[in-house]
């Protein structure tokens, strides 16, 4: 054998030895971790669902409005839609079985942890509409674009995607939720409206300033929820329509905590409630100047994902005292001069429940020597009247168990009443002793809010939400009970909870958001075409004008007419989300919402006998 051959045959030997280590790796790392033959994923029936999910979700936006329906398929069908998919990779999605099991598993850890360190006004509400949503869809695109791809990297990548769009949902909060059920957000470090408010209040040194005696309680200009009647018309007032010329002035403008309380009225005293960190709040503030004359703070906090924090209902001025009703039941009766207590009691103990979803929203009604208020407690506990001198439960009567309406006292056919809207429909009770003088069955199985509207002597108009429309009907007294008969049904008009106003045989109001005129003899719907979100209105009757503040919280002028919308002016008065009712008295507006208050003065009509404010 030659060198060279030698040679040859090492090197042969050497390569037969490297492709037997070769081998032997092959071999060891196929048995330590072997991979899955490559099965293309079966995506049309996951890209479907994601279409009809996101579809579904839509709905609301689509329909410009929340009827019940578009609330129903806007909230659940989503779910639906994800659970089903979660259906089809464990099923019909053709991947591995240890595949599919990992992805379910993963998918559902990543859903519940991120859940459970989500801010509070994510979780729930937003965790249904946009997080499970998001993550699933995220999931969902990854498994397509690599749907031939090795098992064990789609796999991972989908799990990894949804863990980024679910975790998004952790930087977040919510910061309102408008009535159409969309939301602003911000970044969940920010500080919150609500954190500015409190921290400007550690600096404005707030303390008691005014206790005379003197000042006009005994009749004031505006002393309840929605004015003297509870029926949002200011009288003896026509506003000047040329803006542009003379636009409303702004007076003042103040940070007020947040809740949905609106203004009661007497002299220079503005009465309102308002949350302010772990305490509930009563405030006096001052209408020429918006500055702070008194607060009565007490330990109490309420918060919901919708609303928020805050108080729901109004105060209320009756022969010279002050009562209040906050959103976990605390009743109060204050000396209004001062906020001193008079007395305090919690209905939620004696209507036996905790507070409602929404919290409790009635602004206490003074009717025969009591305050009466919806306990919604079951049996007997739907409606509570408390003695007004020591605050003690005096009487309480059967009516439904949901409302966010208030009660409403009314001369009907010659009969002293007080009116409740519930979710069983309209319950009637004498003010005395609050003994039954009949009821109208109409049960709804969402909220109703709005305040009966006493038309005449005998009919009212009954408003619910969510597209079921408007009742008008008619109540005859017969000696021992009322009576009741409908005379019309027309889904013209669906108030959610901004009430409406009727002028002229007209009904004006918002038709879930959208500000719509229906005709009062019959209920046709005449025109629809306001957008002002979910707002509110004040008639005023001299003018045959219409007052909104749009829940963007501008000023809007109408003409109350039945031909048509016509919008006289525009005036933004407010920034953010604003559902408060507005108070109106000669040419001064008082408005405000969960963040701030503000005092417009606003062009007088000419001849109107109304004196200005600056005069």
């Amino acid at each position: 054998m030659t060198e060279h051959d030698a040679s040859d045959s090492s090197n042969d030997d050497n390569d037969d030895v490297a492709a037997l280590d070769k081998s032997a790796d092959a071999t060891h790392e196929t048995k330590a971790a072997p991979e899955p033959s490559i099965r293309p994923l079966w995506m049309w029936p996951a890209v479907l669902l994601l279409v009809i999910l996101w579809g579904f979700r839509s709905v609301p936006t689509l329909e410009g409005e929340m009827s019940m329906r578009a609330m129903m398929l806007g909230f659940f069908a989503p779910l639906v839609c994800a659970a089903v998919i979660l259906l089809w990779w464990l099923l019909l999605s053709r991947a591995w079985i240890v595949e599919r099991l990992l992805g379910f598993v993963g998918l559902c850890a990543i859903m519940v942890a991120t859940t459970a360190i989500a801010d509070k006004t994510i979780r729930g509400f937003g965790t249904m509409l946009y997080a499970i949503p998001s993550g699933v869809t995220a999931f969902c695109i990854i498994l397509f674009v690599f749907s031939q791809a090795a098992p064990r990297k789609r796999t991972s990548l989908a799990l990894l995607a949804a863990l980024i769009a679910f975790g998004f949902w952790d930087l977040v909060r919510t910061d309102e939720i408008r009535g159409d059920f969309q939301t602003a957000r911000s970044w969940r470090w920010e500080s919150s409206a609500e954190d500015r408010f409190l921290a400007e209040l550690s600096t404005r040194g707030e303390s008691p300033t005014a206790t005379d005696r003197s000042e006009p309680l005994a009749e004031p200009e505006w002393p309840a929820f929605r004015g003297p009647n509870r029926d949002s018309v200011a009288r003896a007032v026509a506003l000047g329509t040329d803006w542009a010329a003379s636009p409303p002035v702004e007076q003042w403008r103040i940070k007020v905590g947040p809740g949905w309380s609106s203004f009661s009225v007497a002299g220079r005293r503005l009465f309102t409630q308002e949350q302010r960190g772990d305490n509930e709040a009563v405030v006096c503030y001052d209408a020429n100047s918006g500055a702070t004359l008194w607060v009565h703070e007490y330990k109490s906090r309420f918060w919901e994902v919708v609303g928020g924090a805050g108080p729901r209902g109004t105060p209320t001025i009756s022969d010279g005292n002050l009562y209040t009703l906050g959103a976990n039941g605390i009743l109060h009766r204050l000396d209004p001069i001062t906020g001193a207590q008079v007395w305090r009691t919690d209905i939620s103990e004696d209507a036996d429940r905790k507070p409602p979803q929404w919290g409790y929203a009635s602004s206490p009604l003074i009717a025969n020597g009591f305050v009466i208020v919806h306990g919604g407690g079951k049996e007997d506990k739907g409606i509570l009247a408390y003695d007004i001198e020591e605050g003690k439960l005096a009487w309480s009567a059967a009516a439904g168990i949901d409302t966010y309406s208030s009660p409403h006292l009314a001369n009907i056919d010659g009969k002293q009443c007080v009116l409740m809207l519930t979710n069983d429909g309209l319950t009637i009770v004498d003010p005395a002793d609050g003994s039954s003088l009949g009821e109208h069955a109409w049960k709804f199985q969402g909220y109703r809010v709005v305040q009966p509207l006493v038309l005449d002597d005998t009919t009212v108009l009954l408003g619910t939400a969510m597209g079921t429309g408007t009742q008008r009907v008619q109540l005859s007294w017969d000696g021992g009970k009322f009576a009741v008969s409908e005379q019309w049904r027309s889904r013209g008009m669906s108030p959610y909870y901004n009430d409406f106003v009727v002028h002229k045989g007209h009904i004006y109001g918002f038709d879930n958001n959208i500000f719509a005129c229906v005709e009062l003899s019959s209920g046709e719907r005449k025109w629809k075409r306001g957008r002002y979100g979910n707002g509110q209105v004040l008639l005023l009757p001299e003018g045959d004008q219409l007052l909104i503040t749009s829940e963007d919280g501008e000023l809007v002028l109408l003409q109350a007419t039945p031909e048509k919308l016509v919008e006289l002016a525009k005036h933004r008065v407010l920034d953010g989300r604003t559902w408060n009712h507005p108070v109106l008295i000669g040419d001064r507006i008082y408005v405000r919402n969960a963040e701030e208050a503000a005092c417009f003065t606003l062009p007088l009509a000419a001849a109107t006998g109304v004196q200005s404010a600056a005069e």
